[in-house]
């Protein structure tokens, strides 16, 4: 028996999958933040010479890193309530998704920063400048410039990975997509609808950090 497309079903929900993208790019949003804020603190620790500031970023790292994000997610989701901290599932989501872009974040910052001639650095203390301005002005944005691509990248990937939020009832593109499924029973034309809609989304970041990167890393042409 011969299976009948109708994406009709999709069509008449299409604003459901409006809102659902629309919860997909405001937790990718905030956790990107979140994880930009925590790789700039995490590498001004990671590269101190103090073993005591450095340690427990390289700890942080490596656990983050070395664990599932479902797993994360779900620890902050139901372990921590049982220490008195209750979160609301997009609360939960987005310190989530903050603290495990922000492990990748620290480790591709540190790579750029290291990368940075350190005469530079010298020239910037010769001159007078603090150590928040020369890491600031001197070490951070070539930095930036050099390890771009790569932190982007990271960031597209982290807006994907928003799909897991769904496992704790956080409103996005496929949570949204679930329910139209369950009520519809057209698996197929759901999530072949919601796969299109995540190349979208994609592609549209992509370009926006394309834009971001002619506008202010590249370098001067005259």
């Amino acid at each position: 028996m011969g299976y009948t497309f109708d994406f009709g079903a999709v069509f008449d929900r299409a604003p459901e999958l409006f809102w659902g993208s629309l919860g997909t790019l405001g937790l990718a949003v905030a956790g990107m933040i979140l994880a930009l804020a925590i790789g700039i603190l995490g590498v001004a620790a990671r590269t101190s010479k103090n073993k005591l500031v450095q340690s427990p970023v390289i700890a942080f790292v490596e656990i983050v890193r070395n664990t599932p994000f479902l797993v994360q997610i779900f620890f902050i989701y139901f372990a921590l309530p049982l220490m008195g901290i209750r979160l609301n599932p997009t609360a939960t989501a987005i310190i989530a998704l903050g603290i495990n872009g922000g492990a990748y974040a620290i480790e591709i910052i540190r790579g750029g920063v290291e990368s940075v001639n350190k005469g530079q650095v010298e020239a910037g203390f010769a001159l007078g400048l603090h150590k928040a301005d020369v890491f600031r002005l001197i070490v951070l944005k070539p930095a930036l410039r050099a390890i771009y691509p790569s932190l982007t990248s990271q960031f597209v990937m982290l807006t994907l990975t928003t799909s897991v939020c769904t496992s704790i009832a956080a409103y996005e593109l496929t949570s949204a997509a679930q329910r139209i499924e369950s009520d519809t029973f057209r698996s197929f034309e759901v999530y072949f609808s919601v796969t299109a809609i995540y190349l979208v989304i994609s592609s549209l970041m992509m370009g926006i950090f394309a834009l971001i990167s002619r506008s202010y890393f590249n370098y001067p042409t005259r």
